[in-house]
Parts: C-alpha cells; sequence; structure tokens
C-alpha cells in the first residue's frame, strides 16, 4: 500500500510572524488537493515549509508520508523521499543546461542507476516532445531566456524525470496561455493517473477546469477555514473569498 502524506495541526513562522496556522491535511495517493485563497493567504508559505525552506520556520505539528517524519529531513532528503515542489517562479541557473539539471538530478535519486546516459537522454526527449518542448531547449541554460509558459514546462520535465510520489503546484497556471495550461493539466492528469498525490496552489478557477480536485481547501490568515470539493470553487469564482 502506497503512503500517504500526513499534514498535523503545522505551524509555520517568518521572522516572528505567523505564515501557517495549525493546518492539518491527508492526501492519499491519486487525490487532487486544490488549495485556493486570497493573495497573502499562506499558500505558498505552506509550500515552501513542506520542502524545508530554511526561511520558514516550522514553530508546531508533523508532517510525515508513510513512517518517514519529514520535518526531520533536508529539502534533498524529502526529494528523495517522493516530494516535488513546482516553485511559483523558477529561477534561472546560469551555465547548467535543462538536459544536465535533469540527468544530475535524476542520478541523486536514482543513485547508481543502471540507466545509460544515452538512454536517459532519449527518454528525456520523449517527454519533452510531450510537453511541447523543442528538444533544442535540453541545450539551453535553465530557465535563462524562458518564456513563462517554457519555464513552466521545463519544471513539468524535471517532475515527469523524478517520478515523485506527492507534487505541490505553485500557481502553476499562472500567466499560461490556453494551450499551454491544457499541456499542464494534461500532464498533471496522467500523474494522478499513476497514483501520484497532488497539492495544486491558486488562487482563481483557470486550471480547475481541466483537473478536477477531489477536494477543495481555502486559506484565510494561514488557516483552512472551508473545505469542500469542486463546488467549492465554483462558489469562490461567483461570490469571491470575502463571504467565506
Amino acid at each position: 500500500m502506497q503512503d500517504s502524506l500526513k499534514i498535523t495541526d503545522l505551524s509555520v513562522q517568518v521572522e516572528s510572524k505567523l505564515v501557517v496556522d495549525e493546518i492539518s491535511l491527508t492526501v492519499n495517493p491519486g487525490e487532487v488537493h486544490a488549495i485556493m485563497g486570497p493573495n497573502g493567504s499562506g499558500k505558498s508559505s505552506l509550500a515552501l515549509a513542506l520542502m524545508g525552506h530554511p526561511a520558514y520556520r516550522v514553530v508546531n505539528g508533523q508532517v510525515m508520508m508513510g513512517s518517514s517524519d519529514l520535518l526531520s529531513l533536508k529539502p534533498n532528503e524529502r526529494v528523495k523521499k517522493g516530494l516535488f515542489l513546482s516553485f511559483q517562479n523558477p529561477v534561472a541557473v546560469p551555465g547548467v543546461s535543462l538536459g544536465q539539471l535533469a540527468w544530475s538530478s535524476y542520478r541523486s535519486i536514482a543513485g547508481e542507476s543502471k540507466v545509460e546516459v544515452r538512454d536517459f537522454y532519449t527518454q528525456l526527449k520523449k517527454q519533452a516532445k510531450s510537453l511541447g518542448l523543442k528538444e533544442e531547449m535540453l541545450n539551453r541554460f535553465v530557465n535563462e531566456s524562458f518564456s513563462g509558459g517554457e519555464k513552466k514546462k521545463a519544471e513539468m520535465l524535471l517532475l515527469l524525470n523524478l517520478a515523485p510520489k506527492f507534487v505541490i503546484f505553485d500557481e502553476i497556471d499562472s500567466g499560461l496561455d490556453v494551450d499551454t495550461l491544457k499541456i499542464v493539466a494534461k500532464t498533471i492528469n496522467g500523474l494522478v493517473k499513476q497514483r501520484t498525490g497532488v497539492i495544486l496552489i491558486t488562487h482563481n478557477q483557470k486550471i480547475l477546469r481541466y483537473v478536477k480536485p477531489n477536494f477543495v481547501h481555502i486559506l484565510k490568515a494561514g488557516k483552512i477555514v472551508r473545505t469542500g470539493g469542486h463546488e467549492l470553487a465554483s462558489e469562490i469564482e461567483e461570490r469571491g473569498y470575502v463571504k467565506i
């Protein structure tokens, strides 16, 4: 039986400010949990804390993946356990090509793998094609002069390459045209079919037209104030966050 990601009473501070306040959430394999809320509600803070960003200090709570206490692990160790964060604003990595980053990331997780470099790149090219990324992108420095859509597709490529158990998407739909959004959504739905658990952070309905969440959680001031199904996202679109 595959492990669940269980967040219990998680509270997080940045300097002296409480940005996540006693959040509890369980993501089972193959589930999609959408986290919505107005700007500044703590959505990205939750994502960064789960990945172990040093500026986000956990002051209470527990995060477990099966029997593994993720809060006791360094960020790279959390990745090895199967947790992946797709950043809202992916940074450039000068001097490192996308293909090189994919290979080194894969090796850091797989260790001494039997996969030959040639076979790895053959598979990587197939994955890039499925995302609408030109093969030449693999030779370009990561996110240098990439368009917004190319940055998000590059994140998806690295994700597919690592095959994590759980993925946190931090506003993956931000700034995407409809064609790129559909490609990203198709990839997410493919991951879900493979029993990957998904936390989908967004502040609008765009991506939820193509990826149907099992649960929708509304954050305000770092707290989950309401949980429901997909209909809750529709209610937000009609009424906004003020009346929730």
